[in-house]
């Protein structure tokens, strides 16, 4: 089962190919996802082990003159389906008849 990681506190600047070729270090990297602007990114592993090891040799470690913030990322809570909306507004002189 993959694992996905949270990577905090990312330079603006940093790229995913320098985040893939860091985090490759630690196991088979399945993909990368830097949120431009925002300042973190995802990386997602082909297994837990390999996830764990980034996490232990990453975290706060110095890379673009920012240090990483590593840990498992939290699942994204679901969104509910559409707002409720719809019904009939009170009031209005069609209700009277």
């Amino acid at each position: 089962m993959a694992k996905r990681l949270y990577v905090g506190n990312l330079n603006y600047g940093t790229t995913d190919s320098t985040l893939r070729e860091l985090f490759a270090a630690y196991g088979t990297v399945t993909d990368v996802t830097v949120i431009e602007g925002k300042g973190f990114a995802f990386v997602e592993y082909d297994s837990d082990e390999s996830a764990q090891e980034a996490i232990n040799n990453l975290n706060e470690t110095e890379v673009d003159g920012r240090d990483l913030r590593v840990d498992v990322a939290k699942e994204r809570p679901q969104r509910g389906g559409g707002g409720g909306g719809g019904g009939r507004g009170g009031g209005g002189y069609n209700d009277r008849w």
